[in-house]
């Protein structure tokens, strides 16, 4: 058995990859990943970047589309659903045999309706309907403009992937956004699904930048830490929100958790073990979307254990320490949700302008 399907077997934790290839999908890559215990896939801009701009393999399809007289950025969607439509068939027996649980395959909205709300609803309702498969899941930022877009989504009984997440308080917020559109929704609950994707290698890189700077013994000793800390108190934050007499009565309609999805979760700092964000984030109603390299790391040195809730108060402790020196987790959080709408735009804005190089030589 595969360390992969020991972590949904042994541990109720879904192992999902980030990572979407033309080339991976047509050569049966993709099918062997599934087949090795991944649950699910995720993609972003920035991966739609790297595949499109380091292959041929979209060459045909991006030319017959031009000639056709399709604009740049139409052509870009074109591609791209194509991927997600042939990932969603892959991974549709794994939704089927799950009874959907598993098996969803996610798309993300424009990166520059980040801070638009009604771009973002709109966007959102556009690619569920134009894809129209009940293993698909919309992304959409967890910024506060997307917030009435994630519930308004969730009233409608579309399935949500909420990403960009870093900071408790805004967890908190996109749970609360969750369950007030399963309240506002209609009928039986159990078809609409959703993940909060909490970013975890990014706080760290972000955090130790700010430890170092302070550069006193409690603060280096803080380096490494406190990723994993957030995400294990956010872990604590998801069991105590999904229960009680409010949530129960959405239960009784049949409405499911929105499971936290870690993700980030390749280490950036080449000090750290590669498999670290995998290991110490493991639990029940949980998902992690890991990069390929990651995924074949922990495939062979990974350990399957729950570890997830073991110390929350030492995860406690080292957020309250890397407060009290100065450092400030709600401006690294801030800065990070920043930075990562940023990322992603730019992504989206270099591969369109790639796209417009390319069509330039292929004409």
């Amino acid at each position: 058995m595969s360390p992969l399907t020991d972590l949904y077997t042994q541990q109720g934790q879904s192992p999902w990859l980030d990572n979407v290839r033309r080339d991976w999908i047509e050569s049966g890559e993709m099918q062997r990943w599934v087949e090795r215990g991944v649950r699910g896939v995720t993609s972003n801009p920035t991966i739609f970047q790297k595949a499109i701009e380091g292959s041929s393999t979209y060459d045909a399809q991006f030319s017959d589309l031009l000639k056709s007289g399709v604009s740049i950025e139409d052509a870009y969607w074109e591609l791209v659903v194509k991927d997600i439509r042939d990932v969603l068939a892959i991974l549709r027996p794994v939704h089927d045999s799950s009874d959907g649980i598993d098996g969803y395959v996610s798309i993300e909205v424009s990166p520059l309706l980040a801070r638009d709300t009604e771009g973002t609803t709109a966007a959102a309702r556009h690619l569920h309907g134009r894809i129209n498969q009940p293993n698909l899941l919309v992304k959409i930022p967890g910024t506060s403009e997307g917030l009435p877009a994630i519930r308004q989504m969730i009233s409608e009984g579309i399935s949500v992937n909420v990403t960009l997440l870093f900071s408790l308080e805004r967890y908190r917020e996109v749970m609360e956004a969750y369950i007030s559109g399963l309240e506002a929704a209609q009928g039986d609950l159990s078809s609409i699904r959703s993940v909060a994707s909490f970013f975890i290698s990014r706080v760290d890189s972000e955090a130790d930048k700010r430890l170092v700077a302070v550069g006193t013994p409690e603060a280096l000793a803080l380096q490494g830490k406190v990723a994993v800390a957030n995400a294990q108190v956010a872990y604590e934050v998801f069991v105590e929100t999904f229960s009680g007499p409010r949530w129960e009565s959405l239960v009784a309609r049949g409405a499911k958790v929105q499971r936290p999805l870690w993700a980030s979760t390749s280490t950036k700092n080449p000090d750290y073990p590669d498999t670290l964000y995998v290991d110490a984030l493991i639990g029940p109603n949980s998902v992690n979307t890991i990069p390929d390299a990651t995924l074949a790391d922990f495939e062979d040195h990974g350990t399957v254990a729950r570890t997830i809730d073991t110390n929350i108060s030492g995860a406690n402790a080292v957020l309250a320490a890397f407060d009290s020196l100065g450092c400030s987790l709600a401006d690294v959080t801030q800065t990070l949700e920043n930075e990562g709408v940023g990322s992603f735009s730019a992504s989206f804005t270099d591969l369109l302008s790639a796209l417009t190089l390319k069509a330039k030589s292929l004409g």
